[in-house]
């Protein structure tokens, strides 16, 4: 059973429409009506592995996965979608490994709710590891099933049967017979589990760095997203949003709107709905025209800001619920605290910051006939059918969820208001709706990485071995937060609390944050001991894999050389999430007069079991350095009153061409170990390798992120107590 970390999945639907009646009974039609709304999708399990929502068993046989056309073509079926990670490409390659087929015969389906089996979501990393393996053993099934098949047709001895390229060859006789002909468009009812699948080692397709399988129509602009989408009669909607968080609406006033210049009567329609006002338009200039006319007021309650959030968060504790992981420790802390030659005692925040994704949320809606169909940008188009379902109180069956592929989504796009919203807007007008939020409306409205506050007391002998290690990590998160070190007594604890904006998932989760504190607390305890950072890491550390990746990455840095070079900071940092090992090193210069820190150069090495396609890869693993320099340096979510302040990237910094370091990766392929993703861990080791850098050029240690957002501090750091 998938672990489910507490802030992945964590919000729920964002809104609930009460239906009148008429309406009610328009969507269902007459009879007798039993409505069941207590799945809980933190508790279904990943496709295949099981059963899906509702008790409803996964396909057991090839045909629920995998179907071969009477002209050959081969499609796949797939929960998981795409969003820029390219598994599109990576599973494809999968099946087409196990059915020794080019990859350009593979045509997969993702993401259709009405199409695919159940998946939980695309999050977590957990593709690879799951998904992969599930249609290997599909691609295997299917190639034994031709196998039967033509032992069939032609009476003839299986050994001496073969499937390449399409077609199946009796090697006794010289007869070929393409796939098609063979199953005649028919489904293939073997089951998937007992076929053999082919080990790492063997790889032809697999573990080859095979070109994306969209990659023209993505650069030729032929690729729809569903922002580019247009349905007959489309309207255009835009949501009213309050003018503060968590706000009720007091008053609305639409007259404004008929005094917009050139506006027909009934040209614009506006749904009220509670607290929900939108309105709905030909085009979408007259929809953002309406959507400014309208006068509202709202009433909010009092939440605190940005200045007081670490604050807040330490002195509002929440009973623990649902996720989140208990306490772990053994040995006695307080004793090896007291014995200790060196103990440091140290505070560390991290900011709220925004996704930012390529792509804003975008959704089409269709009402037809008493079905509900929208495309979305989603990571989980089985849990938005269930949000939808359950906001206008129809079964999930009248539901369908299809997902193009994506413009990224960073963990932000578990949820589905913008789905919500344009279905709501489609029901009203009895139209196709599309809702596209603005960049303003990402940045306030979309959940955000959790802040957070850390707190590390420890203690180390004199010669540099870690003897005590107490962890506490306040709201933003479990994940990452077991140390790797060696430690004879050791407390690490998650303590759930309140806060102030919705949170959710990010790349990588918390595993940021408890990085970016253990690895910059393991630096300063190598500077009270007067050993080098990697000297002092690996006299602490058995884990053979981390080690591994550690040593690589020195290697390739010259970690040894750096410590000659008195113009530039160095620093390195290490870790193990989901399943995958990452070190990093960091060249950092800062800039005088104000302090900019610029990033020169980054090398990290990377192991993930057995690797899929290293070119994709290293993209990954590069797209990761780069975004992890935002949430490193500079981005951070402001807010006052009740409301972002920074909501524009005019005032909300993402990395620039001009941030970009040289990066280099290591790959570390591992084909004796399962494969697992990659998508979220090589983030992890940015921050605290830059921290590291900033404190060997500075001697300053800055325990918050960002670390440098208007330069470095005037030596405004914060002193650990040793």
């Amino acid at each position: 059973m998938l672990e489910v970390e507490r802030y992945e999945l964590f919000e729920g639907p964002a809104y609930r429409f009460a239906l009148e009646r008429r309406d009610f009974f328009k969507l269902l039609g007459g009879g007798l009506v039993f409505l069941l709304m207590c799945d809980d999708p933190a508790s279904a399990q990943e496709s295949g592995r099981g059963r899906g929502r509702g008790g409803e068993p996964l396909p057991q046989t090839v045909g629920g996965w995998l179907h071969i056309g009477e002209d050959g073509a081969i499609t796949v079926y797939t929960g998981k979608v795409e969003m820029g990670q390219n598994i599109r490409t990576s599973l494809a390659q999968a099946v087409a490994e196990e059915l020794h087929v080019p990859i350009a015969s593979i045509s997969l389906v993702m993401g259709d709710t009405d199409l695919t089996p159940f998946d939980m979501g695309t999050f977590g990393s957990r593709t690879t590891p799951t998904m992969a393996p599930q249609l290997k053993k599909v691609g295997a099934a299917a190639r034994e099933t031709l196998i039967d098949l033509a032992v069939e047709k032609w009476k003839a001895d299986r050994a001496s049967i073969s499937v390449r390229d399409g077609k199946v060859t009796n090697a006794a006789t010289g007869e070929s017979i393409g796939f098609g002909a063979l199953t005649h468009g028919q489904q293939l009812l073997k089951t998937v589990d007992g076929a053999a699948v082919t080990p790492a080692d063997k790889w032809t397709v697999a573990g080859t760095s095979v070109p994306k399988t969209t990659a023209r129509d993505m650069v030729t602009g032929a690729h729809r997203f569903t922002s580019d989408m247009v349905r007959p009669n489309m309207r255009y909607g835009r949501v009213l949003r309050p003018t503060a968080f968590n706000a009720k609406l007091v008053s609305l006033d639409t007259k404004p709107i008929s005094a917009i210049p050139d506006v027909a009567p009934n040209e614009v329609s506006v749904v009220h709905d509670h607290d929900f006002v939108g309105v709905v338009a030909p085009n979408e200039l007259l929809a953002a025209k309406a959507i400014a006319a309208l006068k509202s007021e709202w009433k909010a309650d009092p939440q605190p800001s940005a200045k007081e959030l670490f604050t807040y968060l330490k002195s509002h504790p929440q009973p623990r619920e649902g996720g989140g992981r208990p306490s772990t420790g053994e040995g006695a802390m307080e004793q090896a605290l007291q014995s200790a030659a060196h103990k440091l005692d140290a505070s560390y925040t991290v900011a709220y910051i925004a996704h930012v994704p390529l792509e804003p949320r975008a959704a089409v809606a269709e009402w037809e006939k008493g079905k509900l169909t929208v495309w979305t940008g989603t990571q989980r188009p089985f849990g938005v059918r269930g949000e939808l379902a359950e906001a206008f109180g129809i079964p999930e069956k009248s539901v369908r969820v299809i997902v193009p592929d994506t413009g990224s989504g960073y963990g932000g796009k578990h949820t589905g208001e913008v789905a919500i919203e344009a279905a709501r807007l489609a029901k009203f007008v009895e139209k196709p709706v599309k809702v596209t939020w603005t960049r303003e409306e990402e940045l306030t409205w979309a959940y955000f990485r959790p802040a957070g506050v850390i707190e590390i007391r420890s203690g180390v002998t004199a010669d540099g071995t870690l003897t005590a290690w107490e962890f506490h990590n306040y709201n933003s998160g479990g994940s990452g937060i077991e140390s790797p070190y060696d430690v004879a007594n050791r407390k690490i604890e998650f303590h759930p609390t309140q806060y102030p904006l919705r949170q959710g998932s990010y790349r990588g989760l918390a595993a940021t944050a408890n990085h970016f504190a253990r690895e910059s607390h393991m630096d300063d305890l190598a500077a009270a001991v007067g050993l080098d950072p990697l000297e002092f890491r690996l006299k602490n550390l058995k884990d053979a894999r981390l080690r591994a990746v550690l040593q690589a990455a020195a290697a390739k840095f010259g970690w040894d050389k750096s410590k000659s070079d008195s113009t530039h900071g160095f620093g390195l940092a290490c870790g193990i999430e989901k399943g995958g090992y990452v070190a990093s090193c960091a060249q950092i210069s800062i800039a005088q007069p104000g302090g900019k820190v610029k990033i020169e150069r980054v090398v990290t090495a990377f192991e993930c079991g057995a690797v899929v396609n290293p070119e994709h890869l290293k993209n990954q693993i590069e797209g990761s350095v780069v975004m992890g320099i935002g949430g490193a340096l500079f981005e951070a979510i402001e807010f006052e009153n009740r409301r972002v302040i920074n909501p524009h990237l005019a005032k909300y910094r993402v990395p620039r061409f001009s941030d970009t370091p040289i990066v280099e990766t290591i790959l570390l392929d591992r084909k004796d170990l399962p494969s697992a993703g990659a998508g979220e861990t090589p983030i992890v080791g940015l921050a605290p390798a830059v921290g590291n850098a900033i404190f060997h050029a500075t001697g300053m240690r800055i325990r918050a992120l960002p670390m440098a957002p208007n330069g470095l501090p005037n030596l405004h750091s914060q002193p650990a107590t040793n």
